[in-house]
């Protein structure tokens, strides 16, 4: 096991983590103690646009994966237009590999919950909803308890610390569709009809719940609001790099001595997070691995010293995504993990476009022919080609994110595909796993 090195420690900025090992971190008591909801009492002394443009000064990006300017979409709102404007928290974390909103839900929730009531402020919204999966039920029950606590200490709901402005937050668990950690999906879904994406434009800017003007945020953008307020657009930005400030919740899991969060600057390198946990684990050396969960396309041991922001995998050839690390070793099979994912999107795609709907059920019955040793060359092309008709021309992101692995693992390691189809390596599936692949 390694220790790390000082510089390497230094890489470490605890901000939406820093309350995670308080004694009952999740109670509004403890929270208050350490500068909770003075970010709030802040706020309301402030206009509206003022937070907005603080936010943009700050470079927040969305913490979802797509990396979009969070200031940037809450100035899309229109004032003045006489609807009501909304603000969602996308709470449906999902994708394999990504856990880091569960854990700051569960230890944290007031983090989120304060974020929320600023967040809703400037964009001139009184209703806000948090969106949680339903098997995420230990999470939900610490969100809702300290919704509660807000309430009681008349943090939400009517004439919020004497400030005139109201705003209600309810906390919605879905019913388990990874499809609905899409945003239209989750409108969708919110609105009580089964989720599916919408289509674009409208955007829900100014078409968003029940039609009107919403913010769809994750998890981590909206609880980076509250330390943003406090501490100010220079100070987020000093940490983090031109492009990419601030810190970032790294999850790392696999083949790693010490698994689980790790936030640091933006820009770290998997070498240094690597360090921080401790190494690898004994007798693994790194093969591949995931930049952010397994609908971000892989990288290589050759890309250990990627920074990882989101220009830096970008340039790499992937996508930083939910900063979900995934850490794979010469004892781990890129075919047969990938194969794996794809089952995955396979059940989640909704159906609504054909592309993802048939295009991911034909993959994976071409993958466990390979698997199961009856694979040919043809196949090869086939998944090339079905990505190729995946790629771009699905409703959502949940068709592309599936190719990733596809195109990524073929690109880096064409050779293990080989090995099964010419024989140099055992069949993994069973002949009875094989049924329907032909």
């Amino acid at each position: 096991m390694t220790t790390p090195r000082p510089e390497t420690l230094a890489k470490l900025t605890p901000v939406l983590t820093k309350r995670w090992l308080s004694p009952d971190a999740w109670r509004i008591g403890t929270y208050e103690q350490l500068d909770g909801y003075a970010a709030l009492r802040k706020a309301l002394k402030a206009h509206p646009d003022d937070l907005i443009q603080l936010i943009k000064d700050s470079g927040l990006r969305g913490r979802g994966g797509a990396g979009f300017p969070t200031g940037l979409k809450w100035g899309f709102i229109p004032q003045g237009d006489g609807k009501p404007h909304y603000l969602v928290v996308n709470a449906d974390e999902g994708e394999p590999g990504t856990c880091k909103d569960l854990p700051l839900m569960t230890h944290d929730p007031h983090a989120l919950v304060e974020g929320v009531i600023i967040a809703s402020y400037a964009i001139r919204a009184s209703r806000a909803y948090i969106y949680i999966r339903g098997e995420a039920v230990h999470a939900a029950r610490r969100l809702r308890n300290a919704v509660q606590e807000a309430y009681d200490k008349g943090y939400l709901g009517r004439n919020i610390l004497r400030s005139g402005y109201d705003l209600e937050l309810v906390v919605h668990s879905g019913a388990g569709a990874y499809i609905c950690g899409e945003e239209t999906a989750l409108l969708d879904s919110l609105e009580g009809f089964r989720g599916q994406p919408r289509l674009r434009p409208p955007f829900p800017a100014t078409h968003g719940l029940y039609a009107s003007p919403t913010v769809v945020n994750n998890v981590g953008t909206i609880a980076s609001v509250p330390p943003i307020v406090l501490g100010g657009a220079d100070w987020w930005k000093s940490m983090g790099t031109e492009k990419s400030s601030g810190p970032m919740i790294y999850s790392l899991s696999g083949r790693v001595a010490n698994p689980g969060q790790y936030e640091c600057s933006m820009g770290v390198t998997l070498r240094e997070l690597l360090e921080l946990a401790g190494g690898m684990r004994p007798g693994h050396n790194l093969r591949f691995w995931t930049p952010g969960g397994s609908s971000t396309p892989l990288l290589a041991a050759e890309h250990l010293d990627v920074p990882l922001d989101f220009e830096g995998v970008a340039a790499a050839g992937s996508i930083l995504g939910t900063t979900a690390t995934q850490i794979f070793s010469d004892q781990d099979c890129p075919v047969y993990a990938t194969y794996r994912w794809l089952e995955f999107y396979h059940h989640e795609s909704c159906g609504k476009c054909t592309p993802c709907r048939e295009g991911n059920y034909w993959m994976v019955r071409v993958y466990r022919r390979i698997l199961a040793g009856q694979g040919t060359h043809e196949d090869l092309e086939t998944l090339l080609d079905t990505c190729d008709n995946i790629l771009g021309r699905s409703f959502c992101g949940l068709g592309d994110g599936a190719t990733s692995s596809v195109t990524s693992s073929l690109q880096y390691f064409k050779q293990d595909y080989l090995d099964y189809i010419e024989g140099r390596t055992a069949p993994k599936l069973s002949d009875k796993q094989l049924v329907g692949a032909h």
